[in-house]
């Protein structure tokens, strides 16, 4: 069985909301393309290396087109390559044209889908398309999420945890990793179960003797 990653830049509020560009999802948001100035060296090179032995894109409707659009008209860069080359499954409720070589529409089931590209690849990426993101943290279907968290804060956008969320457990798969511009990469795994509680003013036993 293969792995479901999701891939996502997101502010210290959780805003995933069009990262790339100004045009990417401009209805009601002005702050479009705020990653462009915090990307560097460590953060380009963190991006390169989470694609590295992907066989297949899932994408929501949105990503899809602003990638087929794109992507397709790119020569003599490795993304492009990779994503022009991959099978690319599309969610989506209406019928929508996929010009994109390799694009399949996914049915009406969405988790009876993913759970089938999971057994078809690999290493599946989920990029951006945060509807559909949501729909795969409620329904915890995924296997690895990465956030690259970026330091700054905009009040407003379309958020990667929205109403809807599920209590659900990750596990730090590595130290988190700091790029000069501020950005930390985190990098989690799904775990089992749901949020433990307790009580913080209850006596606690140090490994040095009790507390």
């Amino acid at each position: 069985m293969g792995l479901i990653h999701i891939e996502l830049f997101t502010t210290l509020d959780h805003v995933g909301q069009a990262p790339g560009g100004p045009d990417e999802d401009p209805e009601g948001f002005p702050f479009g393309g705020w990653q462009a100035p915090l990307m560097d060296d460590v953060a380009g090179a963190q991006v390169d290396a989470a694609y590295e032995g992907t066989d297949a894109l899932l994408l929501g409707r949105r990503t899809y087109d602003i990638f087929a659009a794109y992507w397709p008209q790119v020569e003599d860069n490795p993304f492009a390559t990779l994503f022009n080359s991959i099978p690319k499954y599309v969610a989506s409720r209406g019928t929508p044209d996929l010009p994109w070589a390799k694009s399949t529409q996914l049915g009406p089931d969405l988790p009876g889908a993913v759970r089938e590209i999971r057994d078809r690849h690999q290493h599946v990426k989920v990029v951006g398309s945060l509807d559909l993101v949501q729909t795969l943290l409620r329904e915890k279907l995924f296997d690895r999420l990465d956030l690259w968290v970026h330091p700054i804060v905009l009040g407003i956008g379309k958020k990667v945890f929205d109403e809807g969320a599920v209590p659900t457990n990750v596990t730090l798969l590595e130290p988190p990793v700091a790029s000069p511009r501020g950005t930390v990469l985190l990098r989690y795994g799904l775990a089992d179960g749901i949020p433990a509680t307790g009580d913080m003013s209850a006596p606690r036993r140090d490994a040095g003797g009790e507390g």
